[in-house]
């Protein structure tokens, strides 16, 4: 699928996908997909089909990552401009509100719209996402980046991204998409998030949430989580056991699973139930 364009108020260039395949007459409602730093919307390929049967499906590629357009070096950086994008992305389409799914750096934003415009997020989804990067490693990543580049960085860490015996056809793939961003932006994107901590402004979000961690975090420590189970008031918590940040990656299929169970349960959609037969 090729990528549609939309231009930010600050004239950058952003891309964004829209998959769609519900029922004409259903009106269904919109999920909003926001992926990892180094990442890019194709990376939820193998959760689409099963998500879009249901819902709208609108995956922008976040500026600077996948077809969308790097910002200039002394233009202004941070997770502010990253939703004013998102939202802006949404009022183009008339999404007033949607379903969130944000993957690591994804779900800092999708956590921030969820303090800052709760009116406009129905639920948060996360996978491997903490509230900031600061209680982790990611600031070493930043001189490692600009000396090695992403390539040869996430080579040399791609243990902690993806379990032994991955199809190397798919760590190739993975590593190849990231390689295409610039590394001076990845290292500002990652210095900002690496700065950020908003643990004590959990309460705010007060949308149904389901926060899904890598039971072998390898991005900081998976204790960074109970701060989001003990604060975020309406919160729903599982754990994929033995598997590293990754989790979009190296799961897509239990990720959408557990993605319509969630809404299913919460809000009634998709219904009916996925895999049970109807009586005639």
């Amino acid at each position: 699928m090729f990528p549609h364009f939309f231009t930010a108020s600050d004239g950058l260039r952003l891309a964004y996908y829209i998959d769609d395949n519900t029922d004409p007459w259903a009106n269904a409602p919109t999920l909003l997909m926001l992926h990892a730093a180094m990442g890019c919307a194709e990376r939820f390929y193998a959760w689409v089909p099963m998500l879009s049967r249901h819902y709208r499906v609108l995956r922008p590629d976040l500026r600077g990552h996948g077809n969308s357009a790097t910002p200039p070096v002394d233009s202004a950086f941070g997770i502010d401009r990253l939703m004013k994008d998102t939202l802006e992305l949404m009022d183009s389409l008339g999404v007033a509100s949607a379903h969130v799914v944000g993957n690591s750096a994804g779900g800092y934003i999708g956590q921030n719209l969820a303090m800052a415009y709760p009116d406009r997020v129905k639920s948060l989804i996360l996978f491997g996402s903490t509230p900031g990067l600061r209680n982790s490693q990611a600031a070493t990543w930043v001189p490692r980046i600009a000396k090695d580049g992403i390539r040869k960085f996430l080579m040399d860490t791609i243990a902690d991204r993806f379990v032994p015996g991955t199809d190397p056809r798919k760590i190739e793939w993975f590593v190849a998409r990231a390689a295409e961003c610039d590394p001076a932006y990845i290292g500002r994107f990652v210095s900002h998030m690496a700065s950020q901590d908003w643990s004590d402004k959990l309460g705010a979000i007060k949308c149904p949430t389901l926060l899904v961690i890598p039971g072998a975090e390898t991005v900081g420590s998976i204790t960074n989580y109970d701060v989001m189970r003990e604060r975020i008031p309406d919160v729903q918590l599982i754990a994929y056991e033995g598997l590293p940040h990754n989790i979009g990656e190296a799961a897509p299929e239990r990720c959408a699973e557990d993605v319509l169970a969630f809404l299913r349960w919460r809000f009634g959609q998709p219904s009916p139930p996925l895999h049970v037969a109807q009586p005639h």
